[in-house]
């Protein structure tokens, strides 16, 4: 149902409508994003509404978690645009605060996922989960949500945040909900906006490859010449360059030399100044 959606900009107001929620008996879910909507997170304001009476996005882009080098100043921040397309995916409130109010003057506090925050994602991009894990930590808190919904394109983040949820003992169901992908293939991101014409032609090799090299690992392939095979050919296909490509246990993110349980083949490659980062399952093998 589409409606004009409310925004609250302060802590104090996002916990007070949920108050009046809670004091209504209805469950409460919360889908946190960096802005930029895309098809991919409108689907997690579907999944919450299937599981809850009432969706909270958060929209922020969160500093901590964007290295030196990286693109925090040039963000896709497009806030009205992002509340329209919350308002008609029936979200029934968008909490978009400053960057003051997450962390006011004196904030001290980081939360480290040790392990599943290292190596992949945060081996070439060191403190990143840090600032994942901080921020989402505060939006848990204060929400208190009874799910929270986040996208697998993402996936070690989405097992960083499992993690911190269960070793904190917060009642919150997780839910990694299904990555949404262009008609070729390519996994919607708000930063396939950075792609020229020509990187958003070889873009979509990403996931190809990667398709076919899980189902070659799923017939019981050798894991490191199929890896290695795997970036020669995003190699030859356009990227740029290849941080990681690598078969990882669904659950742990520790390394497989043979995928005996369920596993996930992680990537990221760059197409100039933009890094595109996908996954795919892998099958057990018996």
């Amino acid at each position: 149902m589409s409606r004009e959606i409310d925004i609250v900009r302060s802590v104090a107001d996002l916990r007070a409508r949920v108050r009046y929620w809670r004091d209504q008996g209805l469950a409460v879910a919360l889908v946190p994003t960096m802005g930029a909507l895309h098809r991919g997170h409108l689907s997690l304001i579907a999944e919450g509404l299937e599981r809850a009476d009432r969706v909270i996005a958060s929209v922020f882009v969160n500093p901590t978690q964007f290295g030196p080098e990286e693109d925090f100043s040039r963000y896709p921040r497009r806030e009205a645009e992002d509340a329209a397309l919350l308002g008609g995916a029936g979200c029934h409130l968008l909490f978009a605060p400053r960057v003051s109010e997450m962390y006011p003057a004196g904030f001290a506090t980081t939360v480290h996922v040790a392990g599943l925050s290292e190596g992949l994602c945060g081996a070439v991009r060191p403190g990143h989960f840090d600032g994942v894990a901080t921020v989402v930590a505060k939006l848990l808190l204060q929400v208190r949500p009874d799910v929270a919904l986040f996208g697998e394109k993402d996936y070690q983040q989405l097992a960083v945040i499992r993690r911190l949820v269960r070793d904190l003992d917060l009642a919150i169901e997780v839910v990694g909900c299904p990555i949404w992908r262009e008609e070729e293939g390519l996994a919607l991101s708000s930063r396939n906006a950075y792609l020229t014409p020509e990187q958003r032609a070889i873009a979509p090799a990403l996931f190809r490859i990667l398709d076919t090299t899980a189902q070659a690992l799923t017939q019981g392939g050798e894991v490191s010449p199929l890896l290695a095979q795997a970036i020669r050919d995003l190699l030859a296909a356009g990227f740029d360059s290849v941080d990681y490509c690598e078969v990882r246990d669904a659950e742990t993110l520790a390394p497989l030399d043979r995928p005996t349980r369920p596993a996930r083949l992680l990537a990221a490659a760059r197409l100039g100044t933009t890094r595109l980062i996908d996954n795919v399952a892998v099958g057990a093998l018996s």
